[in-house]
C-alpha cells in the first residue's frame, strides 16, 4: 500500500464521496489528511472504478511517469531535436526519486505531471503567441497547487519570466496575457479552496495539519515551515538545510547524478544562442530549464523543518532537459571550435564520477558498479575527446 497514511484517504473516498472530495483520513470525515486532495482524487476514482487495491492505488502514479517522461521528450525534442529528447526521456526515466516515486502514493508523481504538461503549455504559447495555451499553463499550475500547495508554485516566476523575455507578441500584450494567466490560476487552485473555507465547519472534516482548521491555515503553516524553525539533522529529511545539500547521501543519491552534463549543456547552451533574438526559443528552453533546476535547487537546499528527499522529484526534469539539450550543444561547440572539444567529455567524466562518489557512499549496494560506472565514464570520455578532434581536423 506505499504510504499507508495517503492509502487510507484513497479506501475511504471510495467508501465516500463526502470523504473523497475534502480527502479525509477516515469515510466519516472526521479530519484531511496534510495536503491539498488533488492527487487523491486521481487515486480514489482509479480504486472506484478497478476496486482498492494495491494494483489500482498505484497504477495513476505509474501512468503519471509514463506521461511525464513522454511530456519530456516531446518537450525537448521541439526544442533541440530527436537525440537531446531520448537523451532527457532516458535520463529522467531513470533518475533514482523518479523511479521510486512514479511507484508510490504520494502527491508527488502528480504535480511533477502537472508541472510539465505547464510547461508545455507554455511552450505552446511562446510559439504561437497564444493566449489560450497561457491560459492553459496558469490553469495547470494552479491544479499543482492543489496536488501540494506551495511546492507547485516554486516554478511559477519562471514561466511568467521567460514568457515575458521571449514571449513572440509586444510587451503591452505579453503583459495582458500573463494576467489572464494569472486569472485562470487563481480560479484553477482557489475554488477547492473556497469551498471548503466558505463550507461550515461543523459539518465537513478538520483540515488536518493546519492549527485553526483552515485551507489557508494548512498552506502557509506548512509551507512557510520550509523556510523557518529549527532545521531537521535526521537523514530521512534530507539532512542540514545548505547549499552542499544537494550533494548529501540523502539527496546527491537520488536526483544529482546528472548535475556535471546539466551545467555543462546549460553554459554551453547559453553561449550559443547569445547573439539570438528576443524571443529566440533555443535560448528560452535553456532559460526556462535553467531557471526551473535553480529556483527548486535554491528551495531544496535552504528548506528547513520537515523536508523529505522525494521532494525533489521535481527537480529532475530539469536537470534532464539541460543534460539531454545540453549534450547536444556541447557537441555543436565542439565540432565547430577546438578548443572547446574538451567541454564534453569533461562533462561526461565529471558525470561518471559524481554518480561513482555517490554509489560509494552505499558501499552495500551492488559492490563494485562504481569502479564500473567510474571506468565507462572515462572511457566514453576519451573516445567522446577523439572523435571530436578527428571530426575537426577532417573538415
Amino acid at each position: 500500500m506505499a504510504n499507508a497514511f495517503y492509502a487510507a484517504a484513497v479506501k475511504s473516498g471510495t467508501v465516500s464521496w463526502k470523504a473523497w472530495f475534502f480527502g479525509a483520513l477516515d469515510p466519516g470525515s472526521f479530519i484531511t489528511v496534510d495536503k491539498l486532495p488533488a492527487s487523491l482524487w486521481l487515486e480514489g476514482l482509479s480504486a472506484r472504478l478497478f476496486g482498492f487495491s494495491s494494483w489500482s492505488l498505484l497504477l495513476p502514479q505509474a501512468l503519471c511517469g509514463v506521461a511525464s517522461v513522454l511530456i519530456l521528450y516531446h518537450l525537448v525534442r521541439r526544442w533541440q531535436g530527436d537525440v537531446a529528447g531520448l537523451l532527457a526521456a532516458l535520463g529522467f526515466a531513470l533518475t533514482p526519486v523518479a523511479v521510486v516515486m512514479f511507484r508510490f502514493d504520494n502527491p508527488d508523481a502528480l504535480l511533477t505531471l502537472l508541472l510539465l504538461a505547464a510547461a508545455w503549455a507554455l511552450w505552446s504559447a511562446l510559439e504561437k503567441g497564444s493566449i489560450w495555451a497561457l491560459a492553459a499553463c496558469g490553469a495547470l499550475v494552479g491544479f499543482a497547487f492543489l496536488t501540494k500547495m506551495l511546492e507547485g508554485l516554486v516554478v511559477l516566476p519562471v514561466f511568467a519570466l521567460v514568457y515575458l523575455v521571449c514571449g513572440p507578441l509586444r510587451l503591452g500584450r505579453r503583459l495582458l496575457q500573463l494576467l489572464a494567466a494569472a486569472g485562470t490560476l487563481l480560479l484553477a487552485g482557489g475554488w477547492w479552496v473556497a469551498i471548503v473555507e466558505l463550507w461550515p465547519a461543523v459539518s465537513r472534516p478538520y483540515i488536518g495539519g493546519s492549527t485553526n482548521n483552515s485551507v489557508l491555515g494548512l498552506v502557509f503553516s506548512r509551507s512557510g515551515g520550509y523556510f523557518s524553525g529549527a532545521p531537521v539533522t535526521d537523514p530521512n529529511y534530507g539532512g542540514t538545510p545548505g547549499w552542499s545539500r544537494i550533494f548529501s547521501a540523502q539527496l546527491g543519491t537520488q536526483v544529482a547524478w546528472l548535475l556535471p552534463l546539466a551545467l555543462g549543456g546549460l553554459i554551453a547552451g547559453l553561449w550559443l544562442t547569445r547573439r539570438g533574438r528576443r524571443a529566440d526559443r533555443a535560448r528560452a528552453g535553456y532559460l526556462l530549464w535553467g531557471a526551473w533546476a535553480l529556483f527548486y535547487l535554491v528551495v531544496f537546499s535552504l528548506a528547513k523543518g520537515v523536508f523529505h528527499p522525494y521532494y525533489t522529484v521535481v527537480l529532475a526534469p530539469a536537470l534532464a532537459a539541460l543534460a539531454g539539450g545540453g549534450s547536444v550543444a556541447m557537441w555543436r561547440l565542439g565540432r565547430c571550435h577546438l578548443s572547446l572539444a574538451w567541454l564534453l567529455p569533461a562533462a561526461v567524466a565529471g558525470t561518471g564520477f559524481l554518480a561513482a562518489s555517490f554509489l560509494d557512499l552505499t558501499p552495500a549496494y551492488a559492490p563494485g558498479l562504481s569502479t564500473a560506472v567510474l571506468v565507462a565514464g572515462g572511457v566514453a570520455a576519451v573516445t567522446l575527446a577523439l572523435v571530436l578532434t578527428h571530426v575537426f581536423r577532417a573538415r
